[in-house]
């Protein structure tokens, strides 16, 4: 037995994991450490593993006045007494029906208890952090007593470093990160997003379990390997692993029955079997091809999430119903489409819009087919969802991220603008979203004729660019660049408008084309996807509405 074993029940462990001879390690350059890591290259030596924490931990930079190993010795006596460790109350910000045990013998297990009390009262600012058990009891592994654990976690809360974040904890870092997953999870797993849609009620509720599937139900093995590569890259790992999950859980349980009262329980029940289905090699495997998301995205909507959360008023724990908005059947009218097909478009949108109801704001039933009246209901909205009817019965539409008084920025040449949040949408004859808004034939403001961009007149696309970069550090046009005060030339733009007519643009070569009397419009399809096209290539409009966003 090593000097790490105090709290380990190595009659539950994988033996192997303590005698396996790998070499020591000496490399603590960054894209190096990566690299192992992702390979997992200390996992199978308990011991050097310990090591290896205790240097990554130690490399943190923390706050001036972090509590220590010696804090731990003055106060665990004072605040624990007598009581024997298991019998310990949880303070209110972790869930006391939640603490892993990891394999951890009797006296680890209570040992947690007494750690996560001594660090609640180091830490009075904490006011919910979920993962702390997992972490607690992780770190008991690769620890020599409880004193040493104790400093290794106050390490990772007292980061002071924005770009080390690791662990939320506060309800609103935690509530956004929710959101967050949501938005990311919309973008990034489209198949899964769709079935959560399909079978659940409440697929943010789903969602808010994320970081339960990472810090709760994961196998020990699994957290730790997910718990190395944190240490060295951050916090963007964990959206990471969580949507391989359900990337995972989608294709595992594709074709099976699945209720909507079960949903939540059985992806918890997946995660918590993984072993049965997926090793951890190809997790991570999975985890780490998720291409084009960044840190800098993830930063972006962590902050537009937790501003949407303040101006609610919603910092701290409250229930769930009134955080998320459902359509609601008694406050909802459309000509157009249903309360399920505006709630299945609502599973499409931003979460921090979710946030807000749906207000109509231009009907062409009552204020007539103006494109100068669309504008005027229109303008001063931020964002907007256009919907479609046309004469043959097809329904479509677009979600507008950007207020249309910015179409006067060009004055009289037709200008580009929007983010790429915007989207268009098809809901009859058949339910179809069109991913990365691009318009491929800008011809269509004017047949013949070339339409003018004066932000990028050489480009064929309204985006910055014109194709995707595969950087890792490349911002994604996934939100409005004004918001954060970008450069201008990180925004792309995917929305058009004059006097004679709109063009947006849609994902897969989809581009929408609405005339300046709004009774007739057309498309653009591009077959590089092999998508259905929006709608019909020519079309009469037979009923037309903007929707904003209520607060």
């Amino acid at each position: 037995m090593d000097e790490y074993s105090r709290f380990v029940d190595w009659d539950k462990m994988d033996s192997s994991l303590q005698s396996q001879d790998v070499k020591e390690l000496t490399c603590l350059e960054l894209p190096e450490l990566k690299q192992l890591a992702r390979q997992g290259y200390w996992a199978k030596n308990h011991s050097l593993r310990a090591k290896v924490y205790h240097k990554l931990l130690s490399n943190i930079p923390c706050r001036t006045v972090t509590p220590d190993a010696n804090v731990y010795r003055d106060i665990v006596v004072k605040i624990v007494g007598k009581r024997s460790g298991s019998s310990l109350p949880l303070p209110e910000f972790v869930d006391d029906s939640l603490v892993p045990t990891y394999c951890l013998n009797a006296e680890g297990i209570g040992a947690v208890r007494k750690i996560i009390l001594c660090i609640a009262n180091q830490f009075p600012d904490i006011s919910f952090c979920p993962a702390l058990p997992s972490v607690v009891a992780l770190l008991l592994h690769y620890s020599k007593d409880e004193a040493e654990c104790f400093e290794q976690v106050c390490r990772i809360l007292a980061c002071n470093d924005p770009s080390k974040r690791l662990i939320d904890q506060t309800f609103l870092a935690f509530e956004s990160s929710c959101m967050t997953f949501g938005d990311l999870a919309n973008k990034y797993c489209q198949a899964a997003h769709k079935l959560m849609v399909a079978v659940s009620e409440d697929v943010l509720e789903v969602y808010s379990d994320w970081q339960r599937w990472l810090f709760g139900e994961l196998p020990m093995v699994y957290i730790a390997r997910v718990f190395d590569v944190l240490l060295v890259e951050g916090y963007k790992v964990l959206y990471r692993v969580a949507l391989a999950l359900l990337k995972f859980f989608r294709k595992v349980r594709a074709g099976q029955p699945m209720k909507s009262d079960s949903i939540q329980q059985d992806i918890r029940v997946f995660v918590r079997d993984i072993a049965k289905s997926v090793p951890p090699e190809k997790l991570l495997e999975k985890a780490f091809a998720v291409r084009l998301l960044s840190r800098k995205e993830i930063q972006l909507l962590q902050m537009a999430n937790e501003k949407a959360l303040q101006q609610k008023g919603i910092t701290v724990k409250q229930k769930r119903q009134n955080v998320h908005l459902a359509v609601h059947a008694e406050n909802f009218k459309s000509g157009i489409v249903s309360v399920k097909e505006m709630r299945d478009i609502w599973s499409w949108i931003p979460e921090r819009f979710a946030l807000c109801q749906p207000l109509l704001l231009f009907t062409t039933s009552e204020h007539g087919c103006s494109l100068s009246r669309f504008y005027s209901h229109s303008e001063g909205h931020e964002p907007t969802l256009l919907l479609i009817k046309t004469t043959a019965k097809e329904v479509c539409g677009a979600y507008l991220s950007t207020d249309w008084s910015e179409r006067r920025r060009g004055g009289s040449t037709l200008s580009f603008f929007g983010t790429g949040e915007c989207f268009v949408f098809r809901l009859k004859p058949e339910v179809e979203r069109y991913e990365w808004v691009i318009i491929k034939h800008p011809e269509l403001a004017k047949p013949g004729s070339e339409t003018e961009n004066h932000t990028s007149p050489s480009s064929s696309t309204l985006s910055s660019s014109s194709a995707p970069s595969h950087s890792s550090d490349h911002l994604s046009p996934f939100l409005s660049a004004r918001h954060f005060k970008l450069p201008s030339q990180t925004a792309s733009m995917f929305m058009a408008g004059s006097s004679e007519c709109i063009i947006i643009g849609g994902g897969d070569g989809q581009a929408l084309y609405l005339d300046a009397d709004l009774n007739h419009g057309r498309t653009s399809h591009c077959n590089t996807f092999n998508n259905q096209p929006l709608c019909s290539e020519s079309f009469q409009i037979s009923l037309l509405e903007v929707w904003g966003f209520l607060d």
